[in-house]
């Protein structure tokens, strides 16, 4: 008796049609609405770079998401990765890992410059983030020096003050 072929996963751009299942995804991985109504306002304002939004499919189903929002460092532009979700079934599967790794080569090939995240430093270490501030990056607001990362893409990581998109209320 053989097994029955592996289901497929695909990780592509966003559509149009997708909006309501990453609303749903994002609520259900982060257990709460805050982070999906964040997507979601991003993608209104146009903070959220067209282009750069992606998701994971398992059998035509969305399991994972992840966006890039412009932020700047001091006045060079830049990509904030965030919110990243995968549903919680699927997490530890690869699933989250695949949509980033995706993500972030599309935004260096379209010639951004640098990438930041605020977040687990156990996780994001794995894409080539590091801490922000040995890049000589500062946030007006406290963090863990270790949750708040940075990485080059397209060019040299800029010093100065980080800001993110207003969307994210920081």
């Amino acid at each position: 008796m053989t097994n029955p072929p592996a289901p497929e996963f695909t990780v592509r751009h966003e559509t149009s049609g997708d909006i309501d299942a990453i609303h749903a995804l994002t609520a259900a991985a982060f257990g709460q609405v805050d982070e999906a109504e964040i997507v979601d306002a991003l993608r209104a304002s146009g903070n959220g770079i067209k282009g750069l939004s992606f998701v994971g499919v398992l059998d035509g189903e969305i399991i994972a998401h992840a966006l890039l929002s412009r932020c700047f460092v001091g006045e060079a532009p830049g990509v904030c990765l965030a919110p990243c979700s995968v549903r919680p079934e699927h997490q530890r599967t690869g699933a989250g890992t695949a949509v980033i790794e995706a993500l972030l080569t599309e935004a260096a090939r379209r010639g951004e410059v640098f990438a930041v995240v605020l977040g687990h430093p156990e996780y994001y270490p794995r894409f080539g983030f590091t801490p922000a501030s040995g890049f000589g990056i500062t946030l007006h607001i406290e963090v863990p020096y270790e949750a708040l990362m940075a990485m080059p893409l397209a060019g040299e990581v800029p010093a100065g003050a980080l800001a993110f998109a207003p969307e994210f209320g920081v």
